[in-house]
């Protein structure tokens, strides 16, 4: 997502058993959700980048301008905060947590949904993480697998998905798929097959992958469910629109796809 005023300023880039789940509270932020709640996960959503100073530091002063240009000139209610646009990966601790605390903050009763991706080769951070979107209210939480050591099959992926979701346990859940990074090829099909039994609040996908076979077997097979499939390739997104894609987490560089997010 460009535009004049906000690419001046945001373009610049940062180059075991469930521990019992408690609320940290945070200033400024209520622990409940501030979004739309109850609204399935559709249409368009940003992934949105980190915005740094020159120095190298986040700047979190241009988040409430990013939020209101999706908003108004873009006509996006969703955002995935902390993901691979964002290199969440590369931030510290710290710095995703006040990234997530602003746009949580600055969407109140302006976006639909605030996704915070969690994820971590750590599963202590992860959780801690994944904690604390819970008490600032994101709209959900995403994870990705970890991909030093990887899990190989679906049991071990499963079980560390868990892991993190149920510290989190209120919080709607989404699996980040993106094996073209992680390494991680489990297929989707595969791994939904009872997840809800290990996930309860497991709502669905962003499938970044090229894959297409296998989003519309996961489409196809999980109808009943209403599990949310969003696409995360640009390139092929209007392909993963035709066999039945919700939607979009992405730049969306390929042009304006205002059309997708009014439905």
């Amino acid at each position: 997502m460009t535009s004049g005023n906000i690419e001046k300023e945001v373009v610049s880039n940062h180059s075991g058993s469930p521990q019992p789940f408690t609320f940290h509270p945070v200033d400024r932020l209520s622990r409940r959700s501030s979004m739309t709640p109850g609204k399935k996960l559709q249409g368009l959503v940003a992934a949105t980048i980190t915005p740094m100073t020159p120095d190298g530091q986040i700047n979190l002063s241009v988040i409430r301008q990013y939020v209101d240009y999706l908003v108004s000139e873009q006509n996006v209610k969703n955002v995935f905060v902390n993901g691979t646009t964002g290199e969440g990966l590369s931030l510290n601790i710290q710095e995703r947590k006040q990234l997530a605390e602003e746009w949580v903050c600055q969407g109140k009763d302006k976006l639909d949904h605030v996704i915070i991706h969690v994820g971590a080769l750590s599963l202590p951070e992860s959780q801690e993480l994944a904690r604390h979107a819970a008490a600032i209210g994101a709209s959900g939480i995403a994870v990705i697998a970890p991909f030093f050591f990887k899990p190989t099959n679906k049991d071990e992926l499963i079980a560390f998905l868990q892991q993190v979701a149920s510290e989190a346990p209120a919080v709607p859940f989404y699996y980040y798929h993106i094996p073209p990074l992680t390494g991680v090829k489990v297929c989707v099909e595969e791994l939904l097959d009872g997840i809800k039994e290990w996930i309860p609040t497991f709502q669905g996908v962003k499938f970044s992958d090229t894959d297409l076979l296998d989003l519309a077997q996961c489409i196809n097979k999980n109808e009943r469910e209403q599990f949310a499939f969003l696409y995360g390739v640009d390139e092929q997104l209007l392909s993963a629109l035709a066999i039945g894609a919700d939607g979009a987490v992405g730049s969306f560089s390929l042009g304006n796809f205002s059309t997708l997010s009014s439905n």
